[in-house]
């Protein structure tokens, strides 16, 4: 099954980045883990979701993934900065790896190794008076 173009995800809502583990100790064994309230889980949930939803296949070679992070623009801002704003580069937190994780980690059950990802490209911007969201295009890599 070959889509030229690639496949297209959209995920509504902020975009979530994977934090990094915090670290326990009990009975004298550090073990690693991330809070089970953390919105990073129903995130990849809602990117797992859509994936699914909009029928993407298992690769089996080389993938080429982009990432589009869209962040609403904060209610504080004036409508003069939000124009001057519109579509214009996110240069805040959270990071455009950590958003790539994330993404990454909620697809993983579509190739059988990360290391297939040949092509990453993650974008962060604010709307455009559009909802925030993800938009994600998977395709084979060449």
């Amino acid at each position: 099954m070959s889509h030229e173009q690639g496949w297209f995800v959209f995920v509504p809502g902020t975009p979530v980045a994977q934090p990094r583990h915090r670290v326990s100790s009990r009975g004298g064994f550090a073990r690693t883990y991330l809070p089970k309230k953390h919105p990073v889980h129903g995130y990849k949930k809602a990117v797992h979701e859509a994936a699914v939803a909009a029928g993407l296949p298992v690769f089996t070679g080389p993938v080429d993934v982009e990432i589009a992070a869209v962040f609403a623009m904060p209610k504080s801002w004036s409508k003069k900065k939000r124009d001057a704003m519109a579509c214009s580069l996110h240069t805040q937190k959270p990071d455009a790896d950590n958003i790539a994780k994330a993404v990454l980690d909620a697809l993983s059950a579509f190739w059988t190794d990360d290391a297939q990802v040949a092509v990453l490209r993650v974008r962060k911007t604010w709307s455009m008076g559009w909802h925030p969201g993800t938009h994600i295009r998977i395709r084979e890599a060449t």
